[in-house]
């Protein structure tokens, strides 16, 4: 199967990040390299990086055309690491478009989907755990706690007991061990009854919060100041973490309300740039059904 993955809110970072010749964006998550595409077409130079190789091969292919774009193989987590040696950073803006992609989820093979058949892999790279040895490694209670807190399955604790005692090692194992372990009853009409637990297994596995968290946090020695970053979310747990992240980097005034005269201290180098998150269109949504979950924020480096 080919990368092809639908390029979500792409007019809306593109307003946000301002690409012009001169600047040089990263495309921390460059996926199929649609977000990519388009910054190039305005003019600026792009880093695209992805732990996935085929997102890295299937983007070379697609802006092999442009002498302005370089792909580099790491997590987004270690974009100091991957840039500093090159002499590439500080940079202009920075893009994360969190989650799974389309072709990831659509490959049988990734084992990401509990639609068809494969391996309970699930990882977004070539190394580490597959979510088939995170479930034979975990207790019974920690495999509650990554359903309840990772995919705020309610019910985690039977679900988890269900995959201890089956270890299942393909997708629809694990789909009829989860089948078995809820009420009938409790299955949602509209959401299959599997949908928080493979998000919670492809989020551990992929270590995809402790991802965003280093990201986050490095942004003050990767972004120059009159540099901006843009973060689209697709669920509530990335969302509260960018919003909390981007607070903090603004530094906004944690005083009592009265005090005359500020008193913690606050002082930011960050300008958030979204109050509220920029969400899909209506048009964009029935084009592409993936994008209505889909929360873009921003902030420009001021200081």
């Amino acid at each position: 199967m080919s990368f092809v993955h639908e390029t979500v809110l792409r007019d809306e970072v593109v307003a946000l990040l301002k690409p012009v010749p001169g600047k040089r964006l990263v495309d921390a998550t460059l996926g199929g390299g649609g977000h990519a595409e388009v910054l190039l077409a305005a003019g600026a130079e792009v880093i695209g990086v992805d732990r996935d190789p085929s997102a890295i091969a299937a983007a070379r292919t697609r802006l092999a055309g442009s002498d302005r774009f370089r792909a580099l193989e790491g997590r987004a987590g270690e974009l100091e690491a991957l840039l500093a040696p090159a002499g590439l950073l500080p940079v202009d803006g920075l893009l994360l478009d969190l989650g799974v992609s389309s072709p990831q989820l659509d490959t049988p093979g990734r084992g990401f989907s509990f639609q068809s058949e494969g391996p309970l892999d699930m990882r977004m790279g070539r190394t580490g755990e597959t979510a088939a040895e995170l479930i034979a490694r975990l207790s019974e209670a920690e495999l509650a706690a990554v359903l309840r807190d990772l995919g705020e399955e309610p019910f985690a604790r039977p679900i988890a007991r269900a995959l201890r005692h089956d270890l299942p090692v393909t997708t629809q194992d694990a789909v009829a061990s989860i089948k078995r372990a809820v009420p009938r009853k409790a299955w949602h009409r509209k959401v299959h009854v599997a949908t928080r637990t493979f998000q919670a297994l492809r989020i551990a596995v992929n270590d995809e919060l402790g991802e965003l968290d280093r990201v986050l946090a490095s942004l003050p020695r990767l972004i120059r100041v009159g540099g901006r970053a843009a973060v689209i979310a697709f669920h509530s747990l990335e969302d509260r973490a960018v919003k909390q992240a981007f607070r903090s980097l603004e530094g906004r005034c944690t005083c009592p309300p009265g005090l005359p005269v500020c008193a913690c201290g606050a002082q930011g180098t960050f300008r958030v740039l979204t109050r509220r998150a920029v969400q899909a269109t209506d048009a964009e949504v029935e084009r592409n059904p993936r994008a209505r979950s889909a929360r873009l924020r921003a902030v420009e480096r001021v200081a």
